[in-house]
């Protein structure tokens, strides 16, 4: 019995000190989906090749706050676009101009293999289940989506 007491009071002791119950553990998130709400609305609004590349910066920003059990779905896609984005450039190829059907010359055949996979893998139900799911994390926790 003494043993839980001791147990009890030391926890009660350790939440004092580190301030337990006193901030919400998603705040630090949400605000940094509010914060990069409308830079993700412009960049993304456009719809072309460029635009998940273009937005990277600020869904590692959003990755970066992340609670815990979001964090999974935003190493998924950050490391997914992250991956294209790095195919493209190591190939030395303009994201915005790259056209799959007419690959600029010089471009390795290892090279476009890489660029078509790292494309495909932002196209798999992997990726849609983690951007369904930081959505609907921004939604429900935050109440702010990520776009607008």
């Amino acid at each position: 019995m003494r043993s839980y007491v001791a147990a009890v009071l030391l926890g009660v002791v350790a939440c004092v000190l580190t301030g337990c119950g006193d901030d919400d553990p998603f705040e630090a998130y949400c605000d940094e989906v509010e914060a990069q709400q409308q830079a993700l609305s412009d960049k993304l609004a456009e719809q072309d090749a460029t635009s998940l590349i273009d937005a990277l910066p600020e869904f590692e920003k959003l990755r970066e706050k992340s609670p815990d059990d979001l964090r999974d779905e935003w190493d998924t896609v950050t490391s997914r676009i992250g991956a294209l984005e790095d195919a493209l450039e190591d190939a030395g190829v303009d994201p915005a101009t790259y056209d799959r059907k007419k690959p600029p010359s010089g471009l390795t055949d290892e090279q476009r293999s890489e660029i078509e996979a790292a494309a495909r893998a932002l196209a798999t139900p992997e990726m849609v289940a983690a951007l369904d799911g930081v959505e609907q994390q921004a939604r429900d926790v935050c109440r702010t989506p990520l776009v607008i």
